[in-house]
């Protein structure tokens, strides 16, 4: 059994073999760009970066990296090196390539901007286990970073938003996500996992992005106003459906409705 092999046996049957891969493999990806140098000068955040370094109880499949400052001339090719040779130690040959534009949906390409760069990691035999790294290299700011710890492949640091951010990210993206049919309801799994833990929100870093994705300017006030609209219009079964192949315990979800979520913003604590 290679190295890959025993990081994926560490996970239950109940947690799926698909999941476990797709968590095993983001783990490598990590490694190998920190042995390239990639964390001096970016910081990982979002979803995964929860479900890794905080044991959220969901799984995840993209990752998301900001950079810690501007620099449009930034590039991730200089790290597929590093990366490709991390999976090469633990027996796995994987392809890297850049996602261009034209190529998103409709959905995905109108919450993404201009200057983030999008690339997707599978394995040269399995093209169907894929995981997409999306880079933004013109950040909004006013944010923090932590160094997080993983013990494998090997004992690593990962420069890391800090929760109050990581929450700032997830809300700007609960009500400003561009969706129809399609409700993304890891959102609302992430920002009721943000409310039960007591997760202070830094409403400076949630004015940035606001501003510099949307263009506008927004109060605290106005923005629970724009969050309790979207969190009363929601299709609750459709957020539910989207959530479910990415927990263990479909339990979690018999109590939510839009009164619950909508009780839950009350209970968001802003940091001062």
């Amino acid at each position: 059994m290679n190295v890959f092999d025993q990081m994926v046996a560490r996970y239950g049957i109940e947690e799926g073999k698909k999941n476990a891969i797709y968590e095993v493999m983001q783990e490598i990806i990590l490694a190998g760009l920190n042995r390239g140098g990639f964390f001096n000068k970016a910081a990982f955040y979002g979803g995964t970066c929860l479900r890794i370094f905080h044991d959220m109880k969901r799984f995840s499949e993209d990752m998301d990296f900001s950079l810690i400052a501007p620099d449009v001339d930034f590039k991730l090719e200089d790290y597929f090196l590093s990366i490709i040779h991390e999976f090469q130690a633990v027996g796995k040959e994987v392809v890297i390539s850049k996602k261009e534009k034209r190529t998103f949906g409709r959905v995905e390409s109108a919450f993404l901007k201009e200057n983030t760069e999008v690339y997707d990691v599978k394995f040269r035999t399995e093209n169907v286990i894929k995981i997409k790294i999306k880079v933004d290299v013109d950040p909004p700011m006013k944010f923090d970073t932590e160094q997080k710890l993983l013990l494998l492949p090997y004992s690593f640091m990962t420069r890391c938003f800090v929760l109050p951010d990581l929450y700032a990210g997830k809300m700007h993206a609960l009500v400003f996500r561009k969706w129809k049919q399609r409700v993304k309801g890891r959102d609302w799994y992430d920002f009721e996992w943000y409310v039960r833990k007591g997760v202070m929100l830094n409403f400076n870093h949630l004015q940035e992005r606001i501003s510099q994705f949307e263009g506008i300017e927004m109060s605290r006030e106005l923005f629970i106003e724009k969050l309790k609209e979207r969190l009363a219009d929601t299709d609750i079964d459709l957020a539910r459906q989207d959530v479910l192949p990415f927990i263990k315990n479909p339990e979690e979800l018999e109590i939510w409705s839009n009164d619950y979520f909508l009780q839950l913003a009350e209970m968001i604590k802003f940091q001062n």
